[in-house]
């Protein structure tokens, strides 16, 4: 019997043998399914042999090596104090009271991906230059863009140009891993979950029927995906995104409480009820839940 390739979809990363005769491969979004019988085991081999060297090489492309590190470059702006990184792209304007501090990178287009990875935290560590690199990592959480500089080539000052992943860092986290004279080093980074002191901050702006909610301190993913909003006399409404982590609703809902839906991109969500008080003003900051 000749060999049988069937392809469904997944999303699962599994090798297992299933019932006489058949094995099948889930490789993410890909499921390849062997029949074989004893005739055609050479070509099986052939086949596992191939499918291992894929595996290896999907696994390489995506994650980077076994520990999920990926390769990037990291500079530093901001000044020593890191007083020039406030406000930013995702627009959490004072960094201190916000809760982020210094430990914040302002991440190229590649890794911004339009705004949407505001609030992912990055764990960082300098690699491959004994001359300029510290030992340890650093975690930080995105807080701005760095834009690209499409006038300089990417390998002589535009850092931040597609498709380069760059971490623009604060000087202050740059000097743990690397020292300042290098202005630029190899880095090695992966997603690490954000933990944050206290619950989600729900900072209220705008004016009747333009409702601007900044969303901040928010851990687990850290990155919002998606927010509705709820007055205590209207159903549950979806938000759109304003820009940055400012989330907008057009309802009218002064006089209300106001309940907050956030999912986050690894797909959690968390509600929290009667945040805000019916007698809540505009220019006030409320805090809910927290993601664990």
């Amino acid at each position: 019997m000749p060999s049988a390739f069937n392809f469904l979809t997944t999303s699962l990363l599994l090798f297992h043998p299933l019932y006489q005769g058949a094995t099948l491969f889930k490789l993410c979004e890909l499921d390849i399914v062997i029949n074989y019988t004893a005739q055609d085991s050479l070509l099986f081999a052939g086949n596992m042999a191939f499918l291992g060297l894929l595996l290896v090489g999907f696994l390489s492309g995506v994650y980077g090596d076994g520990d999920g590190w990926m390769d990037a470059h990291a500079t530093f702006y901001g000044g020593g104090d890191a007083s020039g990184t406030m406000g930013g792209a995702c627009g959490y304007g004072n960094l201190y009271s916000e809760g982020y501090g210094t430990n914040t990178a302002a991440l190229s287009t590649a890794l911004f991906n339009n705004g949407l990875r505001c609030g992912a935290c990055f764990e960082i560590k300098c690699a491959n230059d004994q001359r300029w690199c510290l030992p340890g990592s650093v975690v930080v959480t995105a807080t701005n863009f760095c834009p690209p500089n499409n006038a300089l080539p990417n390998d002589a000052g535009g850092w931040c140009n597609p498709p380069l992943q760059h971490f623009d860092l604060s000087l202050p986290v740059f000097q743990q891993i690397a020292q300042y004279r290098a202005g630029i080093v190899p880095v090695a980074y992966r997603r690490v979950p954000c933990k944050k002191r206290g619950g989600i901050k729900f900072n209220i702006n705008g004016h009747s029927y333009f409702n601007l909610v900044l969303i901040t301190n928010v851990g687990g993913a850290g990155d919002v995906q998606a927010v509705s909003i709820k007055g205590s006399r209207i159903a549950w409404q979806p938000m759109s995104k304003n820009w940055g982590q400012n989330w907008q609703s057009n309802a009218y809902l002064n006089g209300q409480s106001l309940s907050f839906k956030v999912t986050i991109s690894d797909g959690s969500t968390l509600v929290s009820y009667n945040v805000a008080p019916n007698n809540w003003s505009f220019g006030q900051t409320f805090i809910g839940q927290q993601f664990n």
